[in-house]
């Protein structure tokens, strides 16, 4: 059972930027494809990002550019820097690890990120 932990939410105004970290309870990286989605208020949950166990990653289009995944092996940490944030990337983010093709799927419990004036 991998547990997953987000930190570094928070409110800030819009063209500002923000760093998110997920903290896994054991070495994912290798074994898991790696990712952040979140969750608008009143909507589904979308991606955002993911970093598959080669390093490939990839970026929904509404937020290339702007946002960059990196992760930090030796502390089984996946962070997510943000930049030129925008009022519509208010949601809560929720950090993912999970294999593809089987039942394994993890999910972090989330955090809030409400870029607001």
């Amino acid at each position: 059972q991998v547990q997953l932990v987000e930190s570094g939410g928070g409110l800030v105004q819009p063209g500002g930027s923000l760093r998110l970290s997920c903290v896994a309870s054991e070495r994912t990286f290798s074994t898991y494809a790696m990712g952040w989605f979140r969750q608008a208020p009143g909507k589904g949950r979308e991606f955002v990002v993911s970093i598959s166990r080669s390093g490939i990653t990839v970026y929904a289009a509404s937020v290339k550019g702007r946002f960059t995944a990196s992760t930090d092996k030796a502390n089984n940490t996946m962070y997510l820097e943000m930049s030129s944030l925008k009022p519509e990337d208010t949601a809560v983010y929720y950090c993912r690890a999970w294999q593809s093709g089987s039942p394994l799927d993890y999910w972090g419990q989330g955090t809030q990120v409400t870029v607001s004036s």
